[in-house]
């Protein structure tokens, strides 16, 4: 067999780029001839203003097509109410976020900054070093939160102090050869930890058995990585790691200008738009909706083909969270340039309010006796929509570690865990003039392994954040009389700025943000998810399925 003319292509061979950009001027850029060529000529201080100036506006500020996407979630009457009170609650916050002063965010995320160089351009010193003095400017001066564990030794970690160190990646570009074009992302935990990587067969490779096994998958991705989601699923791939690469590109729309059909001769990838509409319109059934029951599981959703070695069969699933936080940017010989962002977020809220979306509220007291809150959300059913005002605790990860071992050690229950609800959040950094700093719950599931541990003992029997938890949490509360409370992932601006009225350090103050606190809350939004019959919302949300050719499981 004789081999086919030699042809190439790009494997993600990205159209023209038609983002909007914005102006940061034009110092340390300039261009210098040697002979017949043109070089652009970038010095470390332009980099680093583009970086810092990136990291900030991603921080606050969102794409206007995402806040339209929330706007139309509030026009649609087959969103649920539950779907338009977050969405509401989101425009919220992106008002409040485009401020400048909290982030949209409490987990400000790690920064990822992925450059194409062109052969043309020529920078005075090691590019990362840049990048990262811009990064470091950003979170050390902004009210953003330090999220990055240096490994100290195998097993133990110390904060960094500075966000740093951040991911940097650095291509060379022949396609634009005398411009220097970035992309900045923020990924906070929640949304990072729903990227999932799976090696498949072709057994998965025809519409009837990928619609079922993504049927499961989906679902298994819950809500704690804040949804409603831009969903990315890319199929095939020459390796694993450039699978899920493709798949975080595509949930940023990096990838949207892709070719949309394949190629035999060079097997270049490129979008599948009708398999798109058909998984949107799948996440659309899956009852989960924008975090408590609906439709808007996902704003978009992109679909992306790669080619396969014929023994592999790598799948990708990412998704890109309601901090929906990237910008492109760019250095050319005319200076320095950042995607615009929306600035004014205020026109996309409607005219409706609150007293609108406030049918079937409950208000809940805090500031009662523990077995009086109790025997009050008893009275209510799952996705009972409620607003908390009282004293909460705040305690995530480091916190249950430490009160477990100590007690483990013998020593007592903190009285706080049985007095007050539990809040799994860990605030970003208070602004002055502020009781708090951006303070959203943060995934329910990482603390599951010590529920049954406290509540047969006594605490942690109302618990407050974001996402589905496992089954062993919802018979501890069926057991021991306990409840998990829903928190609306994303609006952490808005529950600072409206809601959160008193921040105390409590305990392990040498913890920084994963210390316990002692926090006075208003009209705190939550919605009943477990309760202390054995139900559990997401649990209804899952169902049997078919993989593949198999028996259902």
């Amino acid at each position: 067999m004789m081999s086919p003319e030699f042809t190439y292509s790009d494997l993600l061979p990205v159209g023209p780029d038609t983002t909007k950009y914005r102006s940061l001027g034009t110092d340390g850029v300039r261009t210098l001839k040697v002979g017949e060529l043109e070089f652009l000529e970038i010095a470390p201080e332009a980099i680093e203003k583009l970086t810092s100036t990136a990291i900030h506006d991603i921080s606050h500020y969102l794409r206007a097509e995402h806040l339209q996407q929330l706007a139309d979630i509030l026009k649609d009457p087959e969103a649920s109410p539950n779907d338009r009170f977050v969405a509401l609650d989101l425009l919220k916050n992106a008002n409040i976020s485009a401020g400048g002063i909290l982030p949209m965010c409490q987990d400000t995320g790690t920064a990822i900054v992925s450059g194409k160089k062109g052969q043309f351009v020529l920078t005075q010193s090691k590019d990362e070093v840049a990048i990262s003095k811009g990064i470091y400017d950003a979170y050390t001066n902004l009210n953003l939160r330090y999220s990055q564990l240096a490994p100290v030794t195998t097993w133990d970690e110390k904060n960094t102090g500075n966000n740093l160190p951040a991911q940097i990646e650095i291509y060379a570009d022949s396609d634009h050869y005398d411009e220097y074009n970035f992309l900045f992302i923020a990924k906070g935990g929640g949304s990072a930890n729903k990227s999932f990587l799976y090696q498949e067969t072709k057994a998965v490779l025809n519409p009837k058995s990928f619609m079922t096994w993504l049927d499961e998958k989906l679902r298994s991705i819950g809500t704690a990585a804040c949804p409603p989601y831009h969903l990315a699923i890319v199929i095939g791939g020459t390796s694993a790691e450039h699978t899920v690469k493709t798949a975080k590109l595509a949930s940023t729309k990096y990838l949207d200008s892709l070719p949309t059909k394949g190629d035999a001769a060079t097997g270049h990838g490129f979008r599948d738009l009708e398999l798109e509409s058909q998984v949107l319109e799948l996440t659309r059934t899956l009852g989960i909706g924008a975090q408590f029951g609906g439709k808007y599981f996902c704003h978009d959703v992109r679909v992306v083909r790669l080619p396969r070695h014929g023994a592999s069969l790598p799948i990708a699933i990412a998704v890109s969270c309601s901090a929906d936080r990237q910008a492109k940017g760019k250095i050319t010989k005319d200076g320095i340039f950042l995607e615009e962002l929306e600035r004014e977020p205020a026109h996309f809220l409607p005219e409706t309010t609150d007293e609108h979306l406030n049918d079937g509220v409950v208000n809940i007291n805090l500031n009662q006796p523990m077995a009086n809150v109790l025997a009050e959300l008893s009275k209510h059913p799952l996705k009972t929509r409620i607003s908390l005002t009282g004293t909460l605790v705040v305690a995530r990860d480091l916190a249950h570690a430490k009160i477990k071992e100590m007690m483990d050690q013998g020593a007592p229950m903190p009285d706080y865990l049985r007095d007050f609800a539990v809040y799994y959040a860990g605030p970003a950094k208070t602004p002055e003039g502020y009781a708090s700093g951006s303070f959203g719950p943060t995934t329910a599931g990482r603390m599951d392994s010590y529920v049954e541990y406290f509540q047969s003992r006594g605490g942690s029997k109302i618990m407050l954040a974001k996402g589905n938890r496992s089954k062993a949490v919802t018979d501890s509360c069926k057991t021991y009389g306990g409840f998990y409370l829903g928190s609306i992932g994303g609006p952490a601006a808005r529950l600072a700025q409206d809601c959160i009225k008193k921040v105390e350090v409590l305990d392990f103050a040498e913890l920084g943000m994963e210390a316990v606190w002692k926090i006075d809350v208003v009209d705190f939004p939550a919605f009943i998810v477990v309760d202390d019959k054995g139900g559990d919302f997401f649990a209804e949300t899952s169902k049997p399925i078919t993989i593949g050719m198999g028996p259902k499981v």
